[in-house]
């Protein structure tokens, strides 16, 4: 093989290495070409979430103001149950000692 056919080979082996690199960059620019559909479509989707992470804020910030609401109708409830205790527990302590002093009355 003499000098010019190497060189011959070579450009040939070159310019096929550049035609697929050229089609292989051409091909995969159509196939990841964005259109303007899609970006409108990505965009109505990220408006979507952007609205769905909101609500979800909201949802999360109601639940926790009724948990709070809840939580001291709760104790309220809890600190009259303990008042009405205590006043029973009074009035029936006050009723036996009335039931006794009848008692001792009528023995009397």
């Amino acid at each position: 093989m003499n000098n010019t056919q190497f060189v011959t080979t070579i450009a040939i082996i070159l310019f096929i290495a550049f035609a697929l690199g050229w089609f292989s960059a051409w091909l995969l620019s159509k196939f990841s070409h964005v259109t303007k559909s899609d970006v409108a479509e990505l965009e109505d989707m990220a408006q979507a979430l952007h609205d769905a992470e909101d609500m979800r804020d909201q949802a999360i910030a109601y639940v926790h103001q009724r948990e709070a609401d809840l939580s001291g109708q709760l104790s309220q409830t809890e600190a009259e149950l303990r008042a009405a205790m205590e006043g029973l527990r009074e009035a029936r302590h006050e009723a036996s000692e009335l039931r006794n002093y009848i008692e001792a009355k009528a023995k009397d």
